[in-house]
């Protein structure tokens, strides 16, 4: 069992930053990736970004390249999502979750249906 908690969410004017944490707990972490999702009001769970907590290998979606970056401190067990230049359409429930890995390089850290345990979720609103 692992669990996941996230925080860090809030209101944002667009243009600003935002970094949200999630902090792991329960098994061993060194064989799980870390994701990050978000879902917005009506669309469908989205893949950012995912980050593997033994050899730090990183995982991005093409739309989220050069705005977020995700990170980790191993000694806190806390993942991190840094969100600069924030626009409306990031207005999100954003969630982190915790996928068993397998297989090296590890496989399918971009599809959510792979990801075993989920936080609560975080809410992020960017006004304009």
């Amino acid at each position: 069992q692992v669990q996941v908690v996230e925080s860090g969410g809030g209101l944002v004017q667009a243009g600003g930053s935002l970094r949200l944490s999630c902090v792991a707990s329960g098994r061993t972490l060194s064989s799980y990736a870390m994701g990050w999702f978000r879902q917005a009001p009506g669309k469908e769970r989205e893949f950012l970004t995912a980050i593997t907590w033994n050899d730090g290998r990183t995982y991005y979606a093409n739309s989220v390249k050069g705005r977020f970056t995700i990170s980790r401190d191993n000694a806190k067990n806390t993942v991190y999502l840094q969100i600069n230049s924030l626009k409306p359409e990031d207005t999100a429930v954003y969630y982190c979750a915790a996928k068993l890995i397998t297989t090296a390089p590890a496989m399918g850290v971009t599809n959510g249906f792979t990801y075993d345990y989920w936080g609560q979720g975080t809410q992020v609103t960017v006004s304009s």
